[in-house]
């Protein structure tokens, strides 16, 4: 009303409000009233953009290939950028210039600036496998732009999704592919037969010298088998001859020992028989009567019978001798007693 308008505008829209030439509100998301008359506003997209292209280049062998793919990027100096190309809205928010086609066709035209170069020295089958190499081209070449630079913009990604010949040449590449293929298939059959032919020789190679390695396997394990019986049979005559010469030194040694036994034996009783001698020896020229006084026996038949044997030893010396019945009937029953 009057020309008061309020618009709005969401967080990802940067604003620029002029008013009478001059900026009077700059921002994200920002939501405000202005006077329509006097006032001109910019907005400019901050989100990222997935921008998809697809351009023709000619390699050095004169083949035309197409190259499709997608650009990633995003607005990062929208300032830079409004001072460029125009993003002004009406009071409805809408855009009254389509500028962000005019963008996405500049930013084609220096992605294909920047790998036409590369395409044109490579042939058409390098080309086709260079997928990778084309983005890395497109990507450094988009992010050193000084173009790209002045216009505020960001490149975060390229992506090549495909590389494609005319459909002439892809039918040829096709054929001469196949053809190719077909040809390593049947070289592939070849060495594979031979493969087997070579492999079956080895293995009856193999064979034949598994059977050479167990019968000289054999043959060493009887010759060892021989050798341990001859070592064996040795090593029991060493053994008896071991045996019999420790029994030959055992009965040396007995034979030693008994002589030696033999000879302490008598030397033994050569030193009892001397001792016993020079005990006795003293006693040899006593009398028996002294000795059987010197035994000084209690005994009174001891006596009685050593007065007999005086009397028989004088008996011519003797007329009468009278012994009473009582002394011999005394000695009989002492004797009888001690049986008892």
């Amino acid at each position: 009303m009057f020309g008061m308008n309020y618009i709005q505008f969401d967080s990802m829209t940067h604003v620029i409000l002029y008013k009478n030439g001059k900026v009077s509100k700059e921002g994200r998301g920002l939501s405000f009233f202005y006077f329509a008359p006097t006032s001109s506003i910019s907005a400019i997209p901050l989100g990222s953009n997935d921008l998809p292209f697809i351009f023709n280049e000619s390699t050095n062998d004169y083949q035309t290939v197409s190259i499709q793919g997608q650009i990633t990027y995003k607005i990062s100096n929208p300032k830079a950028l409004s001072e460029l190309l125009d993003f002004t809205v009406d009071a409805t928010g809408t855009y009254k210039k389509n500028e962000i086609e005019k963008l996405n066709q500049r930013i084609i035209n220096y992605a294909q600036t920047s790998t036409s170069s590369y395409i044109h020295g490579i042939g058409l089958k390098d080309s086709i496998r260079s997928a990778k190499t084309i983005e890395t081209q497109i990507l450094q070449g988009l992010q050193t732009s000084p173009a790209i630079s002045t216009l505020g913009i960001e490149i975060l990604n390229v992506n090549i999704l495909a590389i494609r010949p005319n459909p002439e040449m892809e039918r040829a590449l096709e054929t001469e592919t196949r053809e190719k293929l077909q040809q390593e298939a049947d070289q592939a059959i070849y060495e594979r037969r031979n493969f087997a032919v070579e492999q079956e020789r080895k293995i009856k190679e193999s064979e034949l010298n598994t059977e050479i390695a167990v019968e000289e396997k054999k043959k060493q394990i009887s010759e060892k088998q021989m050798e341990a019986k001859i070592m064996e049979a040795d090593n029991k005559r060493k053994l008896r001859e071991m045996q019999v010469q420790a029994d030959i030194a055992v009965e040396e040694q007995r034979k030693k020992f008994i002589d030696t036994k033999t000879a302490n034996q008598r030397k033994e009783a050569e030193t009892q028989g001397f001792v016993t001698e020079t005990t006795l020896k003293p006693f040899r020229d006593i009398d028996w009567r002294t000795l059987v006084a010197l035994n000084n026996n209690p005994d009174p038949r001891f006596n009685i019978a050593l007065a007999f044997r005086q009397l028989a030893e004088n008996a011519e010396k003797i007329g009468n001798l009278n012994i009473s019945p009582d002394l011999l009937e005394n000695l009989l029953q002492e004797k009888k007693d001690s049986k008892k």
